[in-house]
């Protein structure tokens, strides 16, 4: 039975001002292509916080959620179902600022020319790959709209399975190894610019209707200040400045905002419809 958590925000009863911030991804993408995205955002967070910043790649979502509740990690980009999870395990994780995007992001449904599906509805009896099981663009919403259209993916599939990431769903669609899959959006868009997809193989069938996602999440007792200080670090990025825009290029944004517990609700609301959240 699914357990409907509170998401109001709690005041911590204390803060806490580290000498180093550590901060991590979930590792929706392979790690190599992490490292060359979150390695940059240290080395200017430091500047900017005036304290050593160090990036910790994980294995896997959950350890996100759970290195931030044994604060082993003090900052983590999350997606919206994941930051949900922080925010049940912990009780006091704060969302800090998302970009712009993410306030209405998309999911892409892909498939290749021969297996025939055009529409959602044409998945039945067919294999499909989500991404992670945690992921908020890669499995949450893409099993809530799946499920909004009267596709249980249970009873409806062939048969699916979880790749583990978004370019790796992209992938197993493109050789063959399922019919169809689901993936981040701007995943699909990095992966299409870069030509590491053969669109002559692989196509978008369907895009999911809009939904929050990813944000930036501290743990709850870090110091206010440093939680502003961190805030207002991505909020000043200007993307006509040449290299403020180069760290944007790598989130793929022109933008970052401030975002409230508040805005993640429909994430948790979607999480409970579709049976994930327990």
């Amino acid at each position: 039975m699914a357990v409907v958590v509170s998401l109001g925000l709690l005041s911590p009863a204390w803060s806490e001002a580290p000498k180093e911030l550590r901060v991590s991804a979930i590792p929706d993408e392979n790690p190599t292509e992490l490292m060359r995205i979150y390695t940059p955002f240290a080395e200017y967070l430091s500047r900017e916080l005036g304290i050593p910043v160090k990036y910790i790649p994980v294995v896997d979502y959950a350890a996100t959620v759970e290195a931030l509740a044994a604060k082993k990690l003090d900052m983590v980009w999350y997606g919206g179902f994941t930051f949900v999870q922080a925010r049940k395990r912990t009780g006091n994780a704060i969302p800090v600022v998302s970009r712009e995007e993410d306030l209405r992001f998309h999911s892409k449904f892909i498939t290749r020319p021969d297996t025939g599906i055009k529409s959602l509805a044409d998945l039945k009896g067919k294999t499909f790959s989500f991404g992670s099981v945690s992921s908020t663009s890669g499995h949450l919403m893409p099993r809530y709209f799946l499920l909004q259209n009267g596709i249980d993916p249970e009873k409806d599939f062939a048969k699916f399975s979880f790749s583990g990431a978004h370019d790796a769903t992209a992938l197993w669609v493109e050789s063959g190894k399922v019919d169809a899959g689901a993936l981040n959006e701007a995943v699909w868009d990095k992966l299409v610019q870069a030509k590491k997809v053969d669109l002559n193989k692989v196509q978008v069938f369907w895009t999911t209707p809009p939904y929050i996602d990813y944000v930036w999440t501290v743990r709850g007792d870090l110091d206010s200040s440093l939680v502003e200080k961190i805030a207002a670090a991505f909020t000043k990025l200007n993307y006509s400045n040449p290299a403020d825009k180069a760290l944007m290029d790598l989130q793929r944004t022109k933008r970052y905002v401030r975002v409230k517990v508040e805005q993640f609700k429909p994430a948790e609301e979607a999480a409970i419809a579709a049976g994930l959240l327990q």
